[in-house]
């Protein structure tokens, strides 16, 4: 069983503390790993490091950054069957989610390397003689990267690749549960004689120590993190003492709308496929339905067509399986009691609704709950299981109303062919994403963003650069020698 260690300022490093965290396999519930508890003086030699490597790292020509970054995405896809294998081993994931994430990762690294000669100022127009005024983006500084257990390739690329292509230096902490496609990922930073000693540490631990001592740290500049709500709570807490730069990934409660003008059988198969990836456990997954009264027979028996369809199991024992285990005997736990909770309120469990009890690890069967009230538990919290409460409307500003209904903001479906309904709901859903007729997931070109308690900036394409950049104004006057 391996024993990792940090990584700060080019050299792998023991943590100033002495206690270990244990890794768990959630399929086999056996020990893979361990990660050291990392401490508040871990985090000040990594920050350190990163701060005193942050100016030479800003002044390398944008091009060699993007160089890096593009070997960064090839060096991985050297690799590519060994990160999908931790990924299975340390996350649960099915073949294809996991070969689908580092394909990604691979993906993003490249086409943030493109950016490198894209990064633009502007000229504007001065209202005095003899002045120009200059329009500078500069990279931000320093960046603490905090990244979940549930994408923790993707995330890791999204935070590395914009960071270094902005001339940011960073000094990430991977999930306490999946850290070990980002040790993977050290390998590369370390074995690569491009990347100086600074720019990339890692630190590992809990988040109440490591990600608190990261966002209150003076010299970090920018805290990107994805997680939970209360995680982003007490980010935001901490970043204020130092009135520190927040970007914030945080929950989602996506609705999916169906209307009686849908293509029933696309929207059983996207909506499953929304619900059901990553074993139920995205932000951008669906999380609850409003189906249209007229129809709602037919498309439940669609839907849980397709549920039942799905298999259960290890995915590196069966690379056949869709859905594996939750990350987490916690997260088990909770799910169900969600579960529990839905049926006392009236709902009723349509397939699924209990552990797989017939195998070790935390497997929760694929659940359809219908007969939801709009107002129940399990329509307003984040489920994050492979769970699906159904409910139904009579009219589309209902539904609308009902789907804006959240304390949360991030994602959004409609399935219809009737544009005007489709423009409706475009128009008047109040989340950062909308898709329609089509299942939940974002491209890297786009901008991944949520409104209220979803999180604060965002991330891919030009405009999730624009967090690791800051803007500086030169007004240039100049002698006219006429």
């Amino acid at each position: 069983m391996q024993q990792h260690k940090l990584y700060v300022n080019g050299e792998y490093i023991e943590s100033a503390g002495t206690e270990w965290i244990d890794i768990i396999n959630p399929s086999t519930e056996k020990v893979i790993s361990q990660i050291p508890k990392g401490t508040k003086e871990d985090v000040d030699r990594a920050v350190d490091a990163a701060f005193k490597a942050q100016t030479a790292w800003e002044l390398t020509p944008n091009i060699e950054r993007g160089k890096i970054v593009r070997k960064l995405g090839d060096k991985i896809a050297e690799r590519r069957d060994t990160f999908i294998d931790l990924l299975q081993e340390e996350q649960g994931k099915s073949y294809e989610l996991a070969s689908g994430e580092v394909d990604l990762a691979i993906d993003y690294f490249h086409y943030m390397s493109e950016w490198a000669r894209r990064i633009e100022g502007e000229i504007l127009p001065s209202d005095r003689p003899n002045e120009n005024i200059f329009v500078y983006k500069k990279p931000i500084g320093v960046v603490a990267g905090i990244v979940p257990w549930n994408f923790p390739v993707f995330i890791l690329a999204r935070k590395v690749a914009t960071a270094f292509v902005t001339g940011c230096t960073i000094v990430l902490k991977p999930s306490q549960q999946t850290p070990n496609t980002a040790m993977e990922f050290t390998k590369i930073i370390h074995e690569m004689d491009e990347v100086p000693a600074g720019v990339y540490n890692v630190v590992t631990g809990t988040g109440s120590e490591i990600g608190n001592a990261l966002a209150s740290h003076e010299k970090v500049q920018l805290i990107t993190m994805t997680g939970s709500v209360p995680a982003g709570t007490k980010v935001m807490e901490a970043a204020a003492q130092n009135i520190t730069k927040v970007n914030l990934e945080l929950g989602g409660k996506a609705p999916a709308i169906v209307t009686q003008n849908a293509d029933l059988d696309l929207a059983a198969e996207a909506i499953a496929t929304s619900r059901l990836a990553n074993n139920g456990q995205a932000c951008t997954n669906a999380e609850r339905v409003y189906v249209h009264d007229s129809i709602a027979d037919e498309f439940t028996k669609k839907l849980i067509a397709v549920f039942e369809s799905k298999v259960l199991g290890d995915p590196r024992e069966n690379k056949e399986a869709d859905v594996g285990p939750l990350v987490s005997q916690d997260r088990l736990d909770t799910v169900h009691d969600m579960v529990e909770q839905a049926v006392t309120e009236g709902a009723t469990v349509a397939i699924g609704g209990e552990r797989d009890s017939s195998r070790s690890g935390f497997f929760y069967k694929p659940t359809i709950l219908t007969g939801v009230e709009h107002d129940s538990a399990i329509i307003r919290d984040e489920i994050f299981g492979p769970v699906l409460p159904i409910t139904t409307y009579s009219t589309l500003a209902e539904a609308i109303e009902k789907a804006n209904d959240t304390e949360f903001g991030l994602s959004s479906a409609i399935y219809t062919n009737d544009l005007n309904e489709a423009m409706q709901v475009v128009n008047e859903m109040k989340f950062g994403e909308t898709y329609v007729n089509r299942e939940n997931f974002e491209a890297v070109q786009g901008y991944h963003a949520g409104m209220r308690k979803s999180g604060l900036g965002g991330a891919d394409g030009k405009h999730g650069m624009e967090d690791f950049l800051v803007t500086q104004v030169v007004y240039m006057q100049y002698k006219n020698g006429k």
